[in-house]
């Protein structure tokens, strides 16, 4: 008895394992965002901050297409085919990294691909033609598939009741590297230049910052990140923690869920259009209200810089409406704010002063850049089994959406920039309407409640797993969470449960 009460006291002084309350999955159930803690608020910063890297790599060029296009003799044309590519490269490649992300984690995945795109920043300086300036480009662009790998990472990190605020937070704070390269590559052109160089010499050399910027956060990823609370993927599957998966079962239950498909098309309408400017909104400010290049620069950057508060906005809003309504009210949330976004687009292209053109841009970047946060408020809910995979597909509709917008609108002078950004924001509301459609059995969809009082979260989940997989315990992930994710039903039916080890039939 003694030894006994001895072995419980030993026991209860052990210090908890996590620096932060977390749930049955170890997800952390808070967000304290100016936390360290690892391994969960470390995995946020180290996220954010790396695709904050490639973001300003991949949009380095934008602010310096004055100097660049009369150095290489760039065509309207050319700039518009060089915008494209920098976007049309990570369409394919964000649906291979959600894969990777699922079978290898997104601490190694993240770091290869940034480490892989980085000689493309620097190769930057030594372009000559618009042939290789497109190419530099195209390659660089590769790297903002690391945002895939961001939001796996969250949704990996942090629980139900944060997840949006978390994805959020992690993505606005990454995008902030599009409006923050629209000041630092103009500064960092201009001292180069003061010190002596020349301007066509000195836009070469300040390639070497945001190039030398994302090698750097590349190494910060791989040394000090850990791809799920309880350690890396090969350390978990190799003591039988974790299963490792097959790329055929991930890739088949992701493609074959219809939500997925959704949320890409309607991604490519908010972060598809937040590229689309990024890419043209320096140039048009230059060109249309004849104004010096540093201050074009400084209002692009408003729209970019937005993102410190819009877009991790609109992931706190997600959250907190599905406290009170569920995974339908993160639906609602995700239409009202993406197609205000898209009449404060049109107005855009209406307005022709200086003064109006800022107002109405920031305050569209705000709904853009929320609509954001609010869809990948609901891509943790879509698939936990191919979770990785339904992120790229979201994240690839994003540059779909952009290269499609950018071919359509911005490519050569069929369309003035003004008139394109006003056509832009029909898109953007069309394209918004299909989120009517998703749907979910347990929890409804944005008309209509659940199919019946019987569908589970159970039900869902583990309907991507056959019964051999069952037999063998390969489910039991998915099974903590559909317990952790039952308030997604929303306050009026949080308090209603059902036994987690019934055996499920339905089909998602």
């Amino acid at each position: 008895m003694e030894v006994e009460g001895q072995a419980t006291t030993v026991r209860e002084s052990q210090p908890p394992k996590f620096a932060l309350p977390v749930d049955s999955e170890n997800k952390a159930t808070v967000f304290p965002l100016f936390s360290v803690a690892a391994p969960h608020m470390r995995a946020f910063h180290l996220s954010w901050v790396s695709f904050f890297a490639c973001f300003v790599s991949t949009f380095a060029a934008p602010p310096l297409l004055p100097i660049i296009r009369d150095n290489l003799n760039l065509t309207a044309s050319d700039i518009g085919n060089a915008g494209i590519a920098s976007v049309s490269g990570a369409v394919f490649a964000r649906v291979a990294m959600g894969t990777a992300c699922d079978l290898f984690g997104p601490r190694l995945a993240s770091a290869s691909l940034i480490l892989l795109t980085a000689p493309a920043v620097y190769f930057t300086s030594i372009t000559s033609s618009s042939t290789s300036f497109l190419l530099v480009r195209f390659f660089t662009g590769f790297s903002l598939s690391t945002f895939v790998s961001t939001q796996f990472w969250m949704s990996s990190m942090f629980s139900a009741p944060v997840v949006g605020t978390a994805n959020g937070v992690a993505g606005g704070w990454g995008n902030l590297g599009g409006g923050a390269t629209q000041l630092i590559m103009p500064l960092v052109f201009g001292l180069i230049r003061d010190i002596g160089a020349a301007k066509f010499t000195a836009w070469r050399v300040a390639f070497f910052i945001p190039a030398l910027f994302q090698t750097l956060s590349a190494f910060a990823v791989l040394i000090f990140g850990k791809d799920l609370p309880d350690g890396n993927f090969r350390r978990l599957q190799k003591s039988g923690d974790k299963t490792k998966d097959k790329v055929s079962n991930v890739f088949f239950h992701g493609i074959t869920n219809y939500r997925g498909w959704i949320l890409a098309l309607t991604y490519g309408y908010c972060f598809g259009v937040e590229l689309t400017i990024d890419n043209i909104v320096a140039e048009y400010f230059y060109d249309r209200f004849d104004l010096k290049l540093h201050t074009a620069g400084m209002i692009a950057a408003s729209f970019g810089l937005a993102n410190i508060v819009s877009r991790p906005a609109g992931g706190v809003l997600s959250d907190v409406v599905a406290k009170r309504f569920g995974m339908r009210g993160r639906l609602w949330a995700l239409w009202i704010v993406q197609t205000l976004g898209g009449v404060f687009c049109i107005i855009l292209g209406r307005v022709g002063s200086l003064g109006a053109s800022i107002v109405v841009m920031i305050v569209f970047s705000i709904f853009v850049q929320a609509a954001c946060g609010l869809t990948f408020g609901v891509v943790p809910f879509v698939s936990r089994r191919s979770l990785g995979l339904i992120s790229g597909m979201t994240g690839g509709g994003g540059n779909v959406g952009a290269v499609l917008t950018q071919l359509i609108f911005f490519k050569g002078s069929k369309y003035s920039k003004e008139t394109g950004i006003m056509y832009m924001g029909v898109m953007i509301i069309c394209c918004t309407l299909p989120i009517c459609l998703i749907y979910f059995p347990q929890w409804g969809g944005m008309f209509c409640g659940p199919s019946s009082k019987s569908a589970t979260e159970e039900d869902y989940y583990l309907s991507e797993w056959t019964s051999e997989e069952k037999e063998k315990g390969l489910h039991l992930a998915s099974l903590k969470f559909a317990d952790n994710s039952r308030r997604e039903r929303g306050r009026k039916e949080d308090s209603e449960t059902k036994p987690v080890d019934e055996t499920p039939s339905s089909h998602v």
